[in-house]
């Protein structure tokens, strides 16, 4: 598989030679018979730099398809989130255990936590996969949002509309909202997590005074090129619209577009390429250093949803209590951990559990951490093996309920945050 370097570049791609058009977009017979249809992530009117749309040149229409049903499986994927009041409880998770009867990405995906309605177009969603087969002859659409793939466990490879991508853990990829993809599992069993954002899409974050480079450097995203699938016979497409899931057949595959050119489509990315920026002084930064994406809202400053990572670095801040501190936040935190340890929570945060902090949730290191890091040698320290990271958004959480009922919610979480000592005041 080959790919393009650089984050929403306009891109010109063709799997077969002379199925692009040059120089016009709808020519009235494009190559091959092909039919060309614009695939537009943001309106038509949106200012130039931020306007994202591909076309794409493919063997058959996407409208040739009949009516949608309700969609009968998948009974943990977009099941709604608890309508009581929302209490402003801290909860963390062991990892979802791995389905025991054969189950593919779709029907193995669980929605843990969920804000705003996605026909508001705002919000963000944290789901959890598990599977053990390939989605074989059916493919998933997400009307709501783009899907940012955050694999834990296992290799995962994404058969898309514009491209296959390859992902491991220590990569993730990114499926814009509307565009058809089926997974396949190169090692048999995947599971790790998805950021569906709701609202405008995702972008590197402005540097301000870091400068023109750092965080996550735009020739380090990789967009596949063109690939398609000419394969005819029944097929299932499930999509997923205003919260709910849907089924269709079709009589071929849909993921059969030959070529395409635009600055929308798939991408991956290298976790290991992020470029951290930290203090060489005192003090830990805020933890906006760490924004490898961003969402904006319709508040400047203020996210709809920020991707954010928390990679193995140095540390070596003097008189510095080096882990992040004890802080309430306006912004509600969903953790995740894809591998090691993180290192303000020295126990109880295993690779694929996930924990959240709402908005104004004190939270911070637990006893352990705090001990350990109020007592170090000071010397530069690396932190090794570990990768976690947050997708932190204005829009407070809801659990849904199988994410408040399943055996993996630890009943016991506000104990992290017992025995600490009284404070010493002089007399």
């Amino acid at each position: 598989m080959s790919y393009i370097p650089g984050f929403a570049n306009h891109i010109a791609t063709e799997a077969v030679a002379g199925a692009l058009p040059e120089g016009r977009n709808s020519p009235q017979r494009p190559a091959f018979g092909l039919y060309a249809e614009q695939f537009s992530g943001t309106a038509f009117t949106a200012p130039r730099h931020e306007n994202r749309r591909s076309w794409l040149y493919r063997i058959r229409p996407s409208a040739a398809h009949g009516p949608y049903r309700p969609y009968g499986g998948a009974a943990l994927f977009a099941p709604g989130t608890v309508d009581e009041p929302l209490p402003p409880n801290r909860l963390r998770w062991d990892p979802l255990a791995m389905p025991a009867a054969p189950t593919d990405l779709i029907d193995g995906m669980a929605t843990m936590l969920a804000n705003r309605d996605p026909a508001d177009l705002e919000g963000v969603a944290v789901h959890i996969y598990r599977a053990n087969v390939d989605m074989e002859r059916r493919c998933f659409v997400d009307a709501d949002g783009e899907l940012l793939f955050i694999p834990q466990q296992g290799r995962l490879t994404l058969l898309t509309e514009l491209g296959r991508i390859d992902i491991a853990p220590g990569q993730v990829a990114l499926v814009p909202r509307g565009v058809r993809f089926r997974a396949l599992l190169p090692d048999g069993a995947a599971r790790g997590y998805v950021a569906e954002n709701h609202g405008s899409l995702f972008r590197l974050p402005e540097l301000g005074p870091i400068g023109a480079n750092g965080l996550a450097n735009p020739r380090d995203f990789e967009t596949p090129v063109a690939w398609f699938e000419d394969e005819e016979g029944e097929w299932e497409l499930v999509q997923k619209y205003l919260g709910a899931l849907w089924t269709v057949t079709l009589d071929h595959s849909p993921l059969d577009v030959v070529a395409w050119h635009g600055n929308l489509a798939p991408w991956r990315y290298d976790l290991a390429r992020f470029n951290t920026i930290g203090t060489i002084s005192f003090d830990h930064p805020d933890p906006s250093i760490f924004t490898m994406l961003t969402s904006p809202s319709d508040v400047p400053g203020r996210a709809n949803a920020d991707f954010v990572l928390f990679p193995q670095r140095w540390m070596v801040a003097e008189d510095t209590f080096r882990p992040p501190w004890f802080h309430r936040n306006v912004m509600s935190e969903a953790m995740g951990l894809i591998q090691g340890a993180y290192d303000a929570k020295a126990e109880g945060f295993a690779p694929g559990g996930l924990s959240l902090h709402n908005l104004m949730a004190g939270h911070g290191p637990d006893l352990a951490s705090w001990e350990g890091a109020s007592t170090a040698d000071l010397a530069p320290h690396r932190i090794d093996g570990t990768m976690a990271f947050m997708v932190e958004s204005c829009w407070p959480y809801r659990p849904t309920r199988f994410a408040l009922d399943c055996a993996e919610r630890q009943a016991d979480y506000d104990a992290a945050w017992g025995g600490f000592p009284k404070a010493r005041l002089p007399r």
